[in-house]
């Protein structure tokens, strides 16, 4: 079931007596935490019927106590587990999960990871709640999710936008979110989201940043490359080694597969390998440019340089200096 379902059940007022929200998503856990804790009950029943326990200080006995409670001048109470994966003895809530009370909503925020699907738990919760699994989404997922967040909002925002938006975060959907949110506070009126927009209120370079780099880099543009990596220089804060280089490798990676698909039209090379049509001209370009040999020879260098970039094989060369080599050797 997604968010905006039991989102949607939750102001019908059909509840289930628990909930679990598990993953490495967070960022839609947090949603339905933040609405099962404001929004579920008036302001004056929250007083008497709203409990919150974090795991790392929670005492199992004391939740379960908890959600045996009968709710005052209300129908339901919320009972809410923050951080669950911090809580010792977790599986001690087996006891209530197989007979929970109906008038008490649990909602179990579970982040980072998932339940071993064949623990007690795990098997218990198919059968007694409601489970929300949750993941990291692709980069390629997160252009399109960055638009409709916009959208939902009364905004539009193009993808080439987008793009340059998650690029620069990377694969945090929180932080997105606030950015986007920065964004629409700064419109003054206006209807569309802008690169000179992120350029002025996110603080990045609409010219110089990892997208351009990496388009640079398809086109084996060795002067263009070189003038963004000076400007990551002059701003250290720009892109980051750590996020250059993983960025750079899933393009690479992506270019790879282009090589396994036996088709010439665009849309099934799209579907084959993931690659949004919208962009997959860079992709087909640098598997012109850099042929089979080429790119399996950047995706090892991107590797070697990776493990440089944090002290392995190398005496301290600056990042700046590990980029232009780097760049460098994979043109060539």
């Amino acid at each position: 079931m997604s968010v905006e379902k039991i989102i949607e059940d939750w102001k019908s007022r059909r509840f289930k007596p628990v909930y679990w929200l598990e993953g490495e998503e967070s960022f839609f856990i947090d949603q339905l935490v933040d609405y099962a804790e404001h929004h579920i009950l008036s302001e004056s029943e929250a007083g008497f019927n709203l409990s919150v326990f974090y795991g790392k200080d929670a005492n199992w006995a004391d939740l379960i106590n908890a959600c045996r409670r009968y709710p005052m001048f209300s129908e339901n109470q919320v009972v809410i587990l923050k951080e669950a994966q911090q809580m010792k003895d977790v599986d001690k809530l087996e006891g209530y999960i197989a007979n929970p009370l109906s008038s008490t909503i649990l909602v179990i925020a579970h982040k980072e990871k998932k339940l071993d699907g064949r623990s007690k738990l795990s098997k218990l919760l198919k059968q007694k709640a409601l489970v929300l699994s949750t993941k990291k989404w692709r980069e390629d997922e997160l252009y399109r999710w960055a638009q409709e967040r916009a959208k939902e909002k009364g905004f539009s925002m193009a993808l080439d936008v987008a793009t340059l938006l998650v690029q620069h975060i990377g694969n945090d959907m929180s932080r997105i979110n606030n950015e986007i949110e920065k964004l629409l506070l700064n419109l003054q009126g206006r209807k569309s989201i802008t690169a000179d927009d992120v350029e002025k209120y996110v603080g990045i370079s609409k010219e110089h940043n990892v997208f351009e780099l990496q388009k640079a880099m398809s086109g084996k543009d060795l002067a263009k490359a070189i003038r963004i990596i000076q400007y990551f220089e002059s701003n250290p804060k720009a892109a980051p080694i750590q996020l250059i280089i993983p960025t750079l490798y899933a393009f690479f990676s992506k270019v790879y597969m282009i090589f396994g698909v036996k088709t010439q039209d665009n849309s099934a090379l799209s579907a084959a390998t993931g690659i949004n049509s919208f962009f997959l001209s860079d992709y087909t370009t640098a598997a012109k440019k850099y042929e089979y040999s080429g790119v399996e020879k950047a995706l090892l260098l991107l590797h070697q340089y990776n493990l440089r970039s944090i002290g392995v094989h190398d005496a301290g060369t600056n990042e700046a200096s590990l980029l232009k080599e780097l760049v460098w050797k994979i043109m060539q």
